[in-house]
């Protein structure tokens, strides 16, 4: 399996016998080298995660299918990963996967699926079979799916390589995110397909740091606010995220603000208007 070849937008590469990837040319500080789609099938007639709505994108994904797409299949429907699905469908009528998007800003609001997976749902498609696994967290529609021939799972955005993921509140949710990715830790996968990035090898071990990492900030929160006795948002913000570049600060604090509600959540935290401060339940871990 190709896993460490450098990531090339618009450059269709065979990862193995019936799994090609194909880079969106969106590159940026939130996709990396671009969104990931993924062709599968012996004549590459399913798509995973079509991506933005870019013409020379959906150029090449049809082009790489021959225009003879069975199935679009979507992770979530974030600007990223799902506009591209809605033209692909009329050009080669194929039938759309995933969840309907919350109607919240920044969700793919033309995104109309065919079929909506139930959780474990295996999806016929062509002479592709996936598995449908539930994954909120990232957004509160998100899917993975698992190739079970292959234990190849397909991640879209809940684990990418390379670096964390975003959870963005109302739909982002901390602590779904870690119950998820611990969901996917015990399917003992083989190999991870990110929505960003190339190849996972060993995906436990990068589940499980990514585990370690949240409830490490989640403690670097707590620790924080008890030295501080109360803090807003924005005073949290530089003092747990200082080993992360000011120019990204105002991405983490989403995260940090899926922290703080998951902790308000649990009872560890209290929120006093603008103010945040431990609660006796947090002073006691």
């Amino acid at each position: 399996m190709a896993s460490s070849s450098e990531l090339r937008p618009g450059v269709l590469e065979q990862l193995m016998p019936g799994v090609h990837r194909l880079v969106a040319p969106n590159g940026g500080p939130m996709t990396g080298p671009g969104t990931n789609s993924y062709l599968l099938g012996q004549r590459r007639q399913v798509v995973i995660d079509p991506g933005p709505a870019i013409v020379a994108h959906v150029d090449a994904i049809m082009a790489a299918s021959g225009g003879e797409l069975s199935h679009i299949i979507v992770t979530h429907t974030h600007a990223d990963h799902s506009p591209a699905a809605a033209t692909l469908a009329k050009l080669s009528g194929a039938r759309l996967v995933g969840l309907c998007p919350p109607a919240l800003p920044r969700q793919d609001q033309s995104f109309r699926p065919d079929i909506e997976p139930d959780d474990g749902q295996v999806i016929e498609a062509g002479d592709v079979q996936l598995r449908a696994i539930h994954t909120p967290g990232h957004a509160s529609n998100h899917i993975c799916y698992l190739m079970d021939d292959r234990r190849l799972l397909f991640t879209g955005d809940h684990v990418m390589q390379g670096s964390t993921v975003v959870i963005p509140p109302p739909d982002g949710d901390m602590a779904a995110y870690i119950d998820s990715l611990r969901k996917v830790e015990a399917l003992e996968v083989a190999k991870i397909a990110p929505g960003h990035g190339t190849i996972i090898d060993d995906p436990q071990r990068a589940l499980r740091r990514l585990v370690r990492h949240r409830l490490q900030r989640e403690a670097r929160v707590l620790a924080r606010l008890a030295k501080a006795g109360r803090a807003t948002l924005a005073e949290l913000l530089v003092d747990v995220y200082d080993d992360v570049s000011k120019q990204l600060h105002p991405v983490a604090e989403f995260s940090l603000r899926a922290h703080l509600i998951k902790l308000r959540d649990e009872g560890r935290v209290v929120q006093d208007g603008q103010h945040w401060r431990v609660s006796d339940i947090g002073l006691d871990d």
